[in-house]
């Protein structure tokens, strides 16, 4: 009888042993525990294993969306194809909230951008295809890319499309910068646009270049060479052409 107590208490002090040990060593907790566990044999104290902190729930700072240029266009505001009818004035709210641009897409709020731009930069009322109006169309549909890749910056379709319009852009507004110095300062200042003048030469200068260069510097004097020779050669051959018929 001794014997079978004895093995059975062992066998007891086994369990809780083999218990605490198999305890998963790292959990998630938000309190670290490292308080002592009572077992239910005597003089057997099982300490728990340490908890790690795990951070969760961390507040992202949330990224503030660029201002659009469409958001100074009040939603009271006509669409462009109904802003001159008399008619649409004097109906009701439900026909005025569907021609208004609470309810417009996105292309019609562009357009009406567009007329906006145009009207401060035409020379007169029927003016649409000056290099002022072309800038101004330009200008409006390069915001409009440019907002949209903020938000889509893999598209790289519309990427290109926008810097072909910046590059069209810049050629308007040097050729109106030559051609009209003034009409250029208004355009700029009407439309917001910072003229950035391009550098003079852009290219990396290379040893290969520099060969290159010097080659064509030499053969170029050298053709300059025998023109000088073949000018020379010909203004004696009419001088004495000249000095034959007198004689």
């Amino acid at each position: 009888m001794a014997l079978r107590t004895t093995l059975k208490t062992s066998a007891v002090v086994l369990r809780e042993l083999g218990s605490c040990v198999s305890a998963k060593p790292w959990t998630c907790c938000s309190v670290l525990s490292t308080t002592p566990r009572l077992s239910s044999v005597p003089n057997i104290v099982c300490v728990s294993s340490p908890v790690r902190f795990y951070a969760s729930n961390i507040s992202k700072k949330k990224k503030t969306a660029p201002q659009s240029q469409l958001s100074d266009l009040p939603p009271t505001m006509l669409k462009n194809n109904f802003a001159a009818v008399p008619l649409a004035q004097t109906t009701d709210d439900i026909v005025r909230r569907l021609l208004s641009l609470e309810l417009a897409s996105h292309r019609e709020k562009l357009d009406l951008k567009t007329e906006q731009l145009i009207k401060k930069v035409q020379r007169d009322e029927y003016d649409r295809s000056s290099e002022e109006v072309q800038v101004a169309i330009l200008t409006a549909r390069i915001r409009n890319l440019q907002e949209h890749m903020q938000k889509h910056r893999k598209d790289k379709a519309n990427k290109r499309r926008m810097l072909m319009a910046i590059d069209r852009r810049k050629k308007m507004l040097k050729k109106l910068r030559l051609v009209r110095y003034d009409s250029f300062e208004r355009v700029c200042e009407q439309l917001g646009i910072t003229y950035t003048f391009p550098p003079e030469y852009y290219r990396r200068v290379t040893r290969r270049w520099l060969a290159k260069k010097a080659l064509c510097l030499k053969i170029f004097k050298e053709v300059q060479k025998q023109k000088a020779e073949q000018r020379l050669k010909m203004k004696q051959r009419s001088t004495k052409t000249n000095t034959g018929t007198n004689d």
